[in-house]
Formats: structure tokens, C-alpha cells, sequence
């Protein structure tokens, strides 16, 4: 089992970063494919960022790409998601989540077995 624990929500203007962490215990992220997903109200939960489990590969929605960063220190056991240039479109609450070990990393929320509770970002015109 493996529980997540996100923090570095908040509220940011326009343009502005935030950075989320994700500090995972009871088992090792270093095995494990890792995802930010996203939901603000009324809506699905939407994708984000994932990175594969040898931390190798990153891949990004459309609408992050070149403004946001996922990474992960496995020293730390810690995934991050740094935001930059932040939009009214990114409020929402942020999850970070993480499927099986040596899975192949996915877009999918079905395909994570673990999530954390969420970290809510708002952002201000």
C-alpha cells in the first residue's frame, strides 16, 4: 500500500507558480508510475501530468505543456508538480496519484490504485 500526502495548494494570481508535492510512504515511488490529475467543480477529473516509473519519460495534457513540470525525488520518496504561469482555467483541486509497479504509465484516472486527498489551487484575475 502506498499513501499520498499532497500539499502547496493555495491561491496565486494570474501568471503566477505554485508548487504541489506529494510525499508518499509505505512504499518506495521509485517503482511506481506517477500522475497529477486535476477536477474543478462540476467537472471531471482531468489528466494533467504523468511520469513513467524509471522517471525516463514525462508527458503533459495539451493545456499544461511548457507551463507545468512534474518530477520526482525518490531520495525524498516526492513527487512534484511545479506550475508556472499560471491561468483562471488551472483553479481546481490537484491529485496526485500512483498506479502499480513497472506499470506502464497512463492517462487514465482508472489505471491509478492510489490517490491522495487533493490540494486545492485557485487562481485570481
Amino acid at each position: 500500500q502506498v499513501q499520498l500526502v499532497e500539499s502547496g495548494g493555495g491561491l496565486v494570481q494570474t501568471g503566477g507558480s505554485l508548487s504541489l508535492s506529494c510525499v508518499a510512504s509505505g512504499r518506495a515511488i521509485s517503482d511506481y508510475p506517477m500522475a497529477w490529475f486535476r477536477q474543478a467543480p462540476g467537472k471531471d477529473r482531468e489528466f494533467v501530468a504523468g511520469m513513467s516509473w524509471s522517471g525516463g519519460s514525462t508527458f503533459y495534457a495539451d493545456s499544461v505543456k511548457g507551463r507545468f513540470t512534474i518530477s520526482k525525488n525518490n531520495t525524498e520518496n516526492t513527487c512534484y508538480l511545479q506550475m508556472n504561469t499560471l491561468r483562471t482555467e488551472d483553479t481546481a483541486a490537484y491529485y496526485c496519484a500512483a498506479q502499480l509497479p513497472f506499470h506502464s504509465a497512463s492517462r487514465a484516472p482508472s489505471a491509478y490504485q492510489y490517490w491522495g486527498q487533493g490540494t486545492q489551487v485557485t487562481v485570481s484575475s
